[in-house]
């Protein structure tokens, strides 16, 4: 379903099967679900669009960009230009949702302390 990014792809997998054993549950923002979307709904192909969007609608739960996401945007952005937009609306759809971890791609982020969020972590260095 996915493109494979190689070792990355492998790492998300290993966490994925993990987090299955342990029965934790996946949150996306409604954001990663645009995201998904772009490229077959660029394409003109429904088809996939609509079982990219089934499948992570049922293997995850999808969080909001709200008005209580959107004031935690707004905290985090003013405190800190260096997040840039679509990073700053994934740590406040986390925050707001009270996710305990929240693992990002972004180095940059794993150092960011986000209040509302227990651990940042980068897919690298997620230890589950």
């Amino acid at each position: 379903m996915t493109e494979d990014y190689g070792k990355l792809s492998d790492r998300a997998a290993e966490v994925r099967v993990r987090m299955l054993q342990r029965g934790d549950q996946l949150y996306t923002s409604a954001l990663s679900l645009a995201e998904v979307l772009v490229k077959p709904s660029a394409a003109g192909d429904e088809a996939l669009r609509q079982r990219y969007e089934t499948v992570i609608s049922q293997c995850a739960v999808l969080i909001p960009f709200d008005i209580d996401a959107a004031r935690v945007y707004a905290r985090l952005r003013g405190s800190d230009r260096s997040i840039r937009a679509p990073d700053a609306i994934q740590l406040a759809c986390a925050a707001h949702a009270g996710i305990d971890l929240f693992i990002t791609n972004d180095d940059r982020l794993s150092q960011k302390n986000v209040p509302g969020i227990q651990f940042v972590t980068s897919l690298a260095n997620a230890s589950l």
